[in-house]
Formats: C-alpha cells, structure tokens, sequence
C-alpha cells in the first residue's frame, strides 16, 4: 500500500502555501490529495471527510493549513490516529502573531507545526518513510543532495578567498 499525504486547507485562499506542499511532496514521489474543509464553517463536512481517510487502511499524515484562528489542525488532529502536521501560512495582516494560534493546542491534541511548507513536506516522508523503504530512500538521497550543495557552495566561496 502506497502512503498518502492528505492536505486540507481552511480555505481557497491558503491554495499556494498548499500547492508548494504538493510540489515539496512529488519530490519525495508521496501520493497526495488536496481538500478544503474549514473547521469552523463546516465541522460535520470536515468530520466526515476524516473518518472516510481514516478508514482507508493506507499510511497516511495529514498536513494542515489554516492561518488566523487555527482550530483545523486542533480538530483534525482530535479525531485521527495519523500524524498532523500543521503548515499555516502567516499572514503580514497580524504580523506573524496568528502562528500562535497553531503552537498553543489544548492538552491531548498535539499537531507538530512546520512553517515551510517544503519542510513541512520533508517531515511527512521522514515519518511515511518510518515504513516506507522507497520513500526513506527518496528522504537520504534529498539530505545527501543538500549536504553536497553546501559543500559545492563552501568550495565557492573558499575560491573567491584568494
């Protein structure tokens, strides 16, 4: 069974900040799927889109994106077994200050909360990669990619010393 990445945005207006997890994601050639189901709008659609994910038996984490007042990365993790990450776009309006609407969650709800949303990406296949050997592959063959570009960037710049 192939794993999946479940993205559910609060609304059409956090697409980009999803559209860019979706890219980071075929990177690491993880299935997903995108969706919008705010938390505070439309509870009951958004509880019945997770309980249909979660009957599908496939390895799964879900990546939520919901800035302002973040109850969809509370509320999707409350009622999923599968690791939630939530990715929140920051919005300038507030100043960066609504990301602390994604770091205080009540006791017994615990999303991890990633910012970029390429890392956010990155710990989705780190933890599908856990049982996953193809997608634990893709995850080294990206870290020795990145370690080789800051070396090459390290050669460069010792270069220009002289």
């Amino acid at each position: 069974m192939k794993p999946q990445v479940i993205i559910i945005m609060g609304s059409r207006s956090d697409l980009e900040h999803a559209q860019a997890v979706a890219r980071a994601l075929e990177e690491f050639g993880i299935e997903w799927e995108m969706r919008i189901a705010s938390a505070h709008k439309i509870p009951a659609y958004l509880l019945d889109l997770l309980q249909a994910y979660e009957s599908d038996p496939r390895p799964k984490v879900y990546i939520t994106i919901a800035g302002r007042s973040n109850a969809l990365s509370g509320m999707v993790d409350g009622q999923v077994a599968s690791p939630v990450i939530a990715c929140p776009p920051i919005s300038e309006a507030f100043g960066g200050a609504d990301v602390f609407s994604s770091l205080r969650m009540p006791g017994g709800i615990a999303p991890a909360v990633v910012l970029d949303p390429a890392g956010a990406a990155l710990m989705a296949a780190k933890i599908l990669g856990l049982t996953d050997p193809e997608v634990r592959k893709r995850v080294v063959q990206f870290q020795e990619q990145q370690r080789q570009r800051v070396i090459g960037d390290d050669a460069a710049v010792c270069a220009g010393n002289r």
